[in-house]
């Protein structure tokens, strides 16, 4: 099978910032959540993806053909929502889906219709004059219709309500069905990474820490409360212990050493995601 997008050694320097190096591939029918610290090059990252910005080395293919070259057919394979929207504060969303949808052969009238009714978003009003939670329904009901195989979000739930929170999620479910598409979606927002994501891709300070599946990550880490005397052992597995306190990301080897070692402990349970995903950033920082 085909990636939808296939990066190879990926760096960035903006000032001190060092971004990468990154090697990644997505491949279609998945969903892969972007997660790090403030300042981790999330943004970034998705820039050089859409060619917005340019890397000091490394390529970027998406449905194999590369984003730097002079074949720009590729753009019709993405759609990408950032951040922060410029230039669209004078035009109403009537004006602008019908500038976006002239770009994209694909283009879902059905579904933007579906969007608009569900966020109840005023198609006549300025997008000045829209609140900052509207703007982002809006933003969202222009970028999913465009059928892209590969789809990029950049906070996208960022200042909406919890009722459309809900409604992106069934959503983003729905658009994904057919299993010939992906999505790159950065968030700090938990619920939003545990409810959508099939894999982790984890930044801190412009360093790749992984690409992690999600439930294997959440199978890989357990907490245990150990009743024995613990001294000064260095226990296989262990990535952090306060006191007789211990959290293991590989239980195999942990279990096996205090086993060996005959050292009990009463309880043992799993991490939640944003413990791990804590631990992972903490980590690094150390």
């Amino acid at each position: 099978m085909n990636s939808l997008l296939y990066i190879e050694h990926l760096e960035k320097r903006i000032d001190e910032f060092h971004l990468g190096p990154i090697n990644l591939e997505i491949e279609p029918g998945t969903i892969t959540a972007l997660v790090g610290n403030n300042g981790s090059g999330k943004s970034t990252f998705l820039k050089l993806i859409m060619n917005l910005a340019k890397p000091e080395k490394g390529n970027i293919k998406v449905n194999n053909i590369f984003t730097h070259g002079e074949n720009e057919d590729w753009k019709n394979s993405v759609a990408y929502l950032p951040q922060t929207v410029l230039g669209w504060d004078a035009f109403t969303g009537n004006t602008l889906k019908e500038l976006i949808k002239a770009l994209y052969p694909n283009w879902d009238e059905e579904l933007f219709l579906k969007m608009v009714n569900l966020f109840e978003i005023p198609l006549n009003k300025k997008f000045s004059k829209l609140s900052q939670g509207v703007q982002q329904k809006l933003n969202l009901a222009l970028t999913l219709p465009r059928n892209a195989p590969l789809l990029l979000l950049d906070e996208p739930t960022y200042f909406m309500d919890i009722p459309s929170k809900k409604i992106l999620m069934d959503l983003i479910v729905d658009w994904m069905e057919p299993g010939d598409r992906s999505i790159i979606i950065a968030s700090h927002q938990i619920d939003d990474i545990r409810k959508l994501s099939d894999y982790l891709f984890v930044l801190h300070n412009g360093k790749f820490l992984g690409h992690f599946e999600k439930e294997e990550l959440i199978e890989n880490y357990a907490r245990y409360w150990i009743t024995s005397s613990l001294e000064d052992a260095t226990i296989p597995g262990v990535v952090l212990q306060e006191g007789n306190v211990i959290i293991s990301n590989r239980i195999s080897e942990t279990e096996n050493y205090l086993e060996s070692q005959n050292i009990k402990w009463n309880k043992r349970n799993t991490l939640e995601l944003d413990d791990i995903i804590t631990l992972l950033l903490t980590q690094n920082k150390q």
